[in-house]
C-alpha cells in the first residue's frame, strides 16, 4: 500500500495536473450563460466579454509521502501534463476579470500493488491494492493587465477536486479532498480580422494536503506540486 499511495502523486503529475473557489457551480453556469448570449450582444457600457478556448502543457513536480505506525516512505516525481480548457473575461480597459475551467473530469490509470507480509516464520500474508485518481473541476480565476496593446501580465487562483476511488486489502479507504494554489504568468495576443490568438506561459504553485485513512493512523500527503506550462488560446471579443 506504501508504493500504491506513493504512485498516487506520481500518476497524478503523470497524466494531469488539481483562495479556495467555493461556488465553482455557480462560475461554471455563468461561463455558460456567457457562451449562450454572447452572439446575440453584449452591452455594458466599457465592458467587453470575451469567450475562447485554450489547450496547454507544461512539466510539474510533486512530492508524495505516507505515514503509518511502521514506517514513513517519501517520494518526489516530474512529468509533463497536457489539458484543454474554456475561459470567459470581461474586460474594462487594460483590465480584464476571467475564470478558466477544464469542463471533462481527468481521470488517472488504475494502479496494482500486492504486498507480502510475514505472518509467521512460514506464513505470508498477501494484501492486494488498486487505485485510480480523478480530477474534476479544475477552475482558475484571474486578473490580467496589459501592458502594452499586445503584451500583458496576469495572476490568479485555482483549485481542483482530487477524488480517490480505491479497492484497499485493508479495507480502509483515503477520503477524497482538494487543492487549491497561485497561478503568475505572461503572455502576447495577436489581433486577426474576427478572432485574436494568445501564447501564454505560466508559473503555478499548489498547497499540499493530507487525507486520513478511514480505519488506521496513516496518513497520505502531497506538497511542493509546482511546475509551468506553456498555453495557446483563440478567442473573440463581442
Amino acid at each position: 500500500k506504501t508504493k500504491m499511495i506513493v504512485k498516487k502523486t506520481s500518476v497524478f503529475i503523470n497524466k494531469y495536473l488539481k483562495e479556495e473557489l467555493k461556488m465553482k457551480k455557480t462560475i461554471c453556469a455563468i461561463i455558460v450563460a456567457l457562451f449562450a448570449y454572447a452572439p446575440a450582444g453584449f452591452a455594458i457600457e466599457g465592458v467587453n466579454l470575451t469567450v475562447g478556448a485554450s489547450g496547454q502543457a507544461g512539466l510539474f513536480t510533486a512530492t508524495g509521502k505516507e505515514v503509518s505506525t511502521q514506517s514513513t516512505h517519501e517520494d518526489t516525481e516530474i512529468a509533463g501534463v497536457a489539458y484543454s480548457s474554456v475561459f470567459t473575461e470581461l474586460n474594462m480597459g487594460r483590465i480584464a476579470i476571467g475564470v478558466d475551467y477544464v469542463p471533462d473530469g481527468l481521470q488517472s490509470d488504475t494502479v496494482e500493488s500486492v504486498k507480502h507480509d510475514m505472518t509467521t516464520s512460514s506464513t505470508v500474508s498477501i494484501t492486494e491494492n488498486s487505485l485510480k485518481v480523478e480530477f474534476q473541476d479544475l477552475t482558475t480565476a484571474y486578473v490580467a493587465v496589459n501592458l502594452t496593446d499586445n503584451f500583458y501580465v496576469k495572476a490568479g487562483m485555482i483549485q481542483v477536486d482530487v477524488l480517490t476511488q480505491e479497492n484497499l486489502g485493508t479495507g480502509g479507504s483515503y477520503g477524497d479532498t482538494s487543492l487549491d494554489g497561485t497561478l503568475v504568468g505572461f503572455g502576447y495576443q495577436h489581433d486577426l480580422d474576427a478572432i485574436f490568438v494568445r501564447a501564454e506561459a505560466s508559473y503555478l504553485e499548489f498547497d499540499g494536503a493530507t487525507v486520513n485513512s478511514s480505519n488506521s493512523d496513516n496518513k497520505a500527503s502531497i506538497k511542493n506540486l509546482d511546475g509551468v506550462t506553456a498555453k495557446i488560446s483563440i478567442g473573440k471579443t463581442f
